[in-house]
């Protein structure tokens, strides 16, 4: 499998994303404890870390971590705004370091929009300028975008600015909004979207990228808002070849890992030719309403074949639908034994039981992160948005009083 773990390098970033659900923690990393969980990843047969954030660029050590990764066989990638990557030397300093892959994320080719979303001005062209840098230094690069409330009705817009201004980037992914942490969940009403709100302009930018011979993924949408692209859904292709998400979080999550993929489902669901290889609907926080979902009847089989029988991913070792049909049936058992306590809603993801410590927390770092708070608090007060919770923060003094241990969560 061609599982892809995530580093969380930092959780303080130079932007203030309205609806963030990764908000800032006094949780802190350095090279020597973020080594252990590349080594992880290593020792687990996976094939490449995304480090991510917060702001990633933002911690002092990336480039050496950058390096320690791809020295050791993994395939590095970053998600990032672009503000640092904008500067040249930066840009040529991660590329050295082993740096392969980035993803940077843009809401909107709109000005006003994407200010609004960022919480900052003038981002726009600093992500055009990293983009520039990175094609510029050989890393590949890839469009994030988070879809909300305000960009909802413009994807394809987006898109066809990207083919026209920037034709080298080749693959693009959406991200539907996760009403359930951080600020986006302080502020469903004014940034979840409703699932009908992109429908039409999501068909659209797929079909864009389909036909300019681009790839695409597509995450938390259910299937019955992008039945023509089933294919391209992240959760489908991970249900589908049984792939795992490992997520090391610097908060008191700590280490998480996600086998199981299906969410919420209707009623309506039930009937749906697609329901074994959907993720259904992508919501903790109640910021969506199921009634949205509708059943659909297409081949499942063809969405199948396209998926193990891509020859752009080659992870997946059978390539018939009668081998595949056997390695699911025995791993949705698995799935279903190994689940049967979860309660509807739950997120399927699983704390990790591991020795790995994630970060820790310094007396500097919390006054630091408290003085965040405050600025962030000024600022969500100028925007008008609220500030979210600080539950994934908190931490209790360990036993010798120099840091603090993770709590539980």
């Amino acid at each position: 499998m061609a599982n892809i773990g995530y580093i969380q390098v930092v959780r303080h970033c130079n932007h203030f994303c309205t609806f963030c659900s990764n908000p800032a923690t006094p949780y802190v990393h350095t090279y020597e404890t973020m080594t252990p969980l590349v080594d992880d990843f290593v020792e687990r047969g996976y094939f490449g870390v995304i480090l991510t954030g917060g702001e990633p660029s933002l911690h002092p050590e990336l480039p050496r971590i950058a390096a320690y990764a791809r020295d050791h066989g993994l395939h590095v990638r970053m998600i990032t705004n672009g503000w640092r990557l904008a500067v040249d030397d930066f840009a040529k300093e991660m590329a050295e370091a082993g740096l392969q892959h980035v993803h940077v994320s843009v809401y909107s080719h709109r000005p006003a929009i994407e200010a609004e979303l960022r919480g900052i001005p003038n981002t726009l062209e600093r992500a055009y300028r990293a983009i520039e840098n990175a094609n510029k230094y050989g890393i590949e690069v890839n469009i994030n975008c988070v879809i909300s409330k305000q960009n909802a009705d413009h994807l394809d817009e987006n898109i066809a600015y990207w083919i026209e201004k920037h034709p080298y980037i080749r693959h693009f992914i959406w991200n539907n909004m996760d009403p359930s942490m951080g600020r986006a969940e302080a502020n469903q009403d004014d940034y979840t979207p409703r699932l009908a709100d992109f429908e039409v302009s999501l068909r659209r930018a797929m079909t864009l990228l389909y036909e300019s011979g681009r790839t695409f993924r597509v995450e938390k949408v259910p299937l019955c808002y992008m039945t023509d692209f089933a294919w391209a859904s992240t959760e489908t292709r991970k249900i589908v070849k049984g792939e795992e998400r490992i997520v090391h979080f610097l908060d008191n999550k700590q280490t998480v890992r996600q086998t199981d993929w299906g969410h919420i489902y209707s009623d309506a669901c039930g009937v749906c030719s697609l329901r074994q290889i959907c993720g259904g609907l992508f919501d903790q926080g109640d910021g969506y309403d199921p009634a949205e979902l509708y059943p659909v009847f297409v081949s499942q089989d063809q969405i199948v074949e396209k998926i193990i029988q891509d020859p752009m991913d080659p992870s997946y070792a059978l390539r018939s639908l009668v081998e595949w049909r056997e390695d699911f049936d025995r791993r949705i058992e698995e799935q279903i034994a190994s689940s049967s306590d979860r309660s509807p809603g739950q997120h399927p993801a699983k704390k990790l039981d591991s020795e790995l410590a994630i970060g820790f927390v310094t007396e500097e770092s919390k006054k630091k992160w408290e003085s965040k708070r405050r600025a962030e608090g000024r600022m969500a007060a100028r925007l008008g948005v609220e500030q979210e919770d600080t539950s994934l923060s908190e931490t209790q003094e360990s036993e010798s009083g120099s840091a603090a241990v993770l709590s539980q969560g």
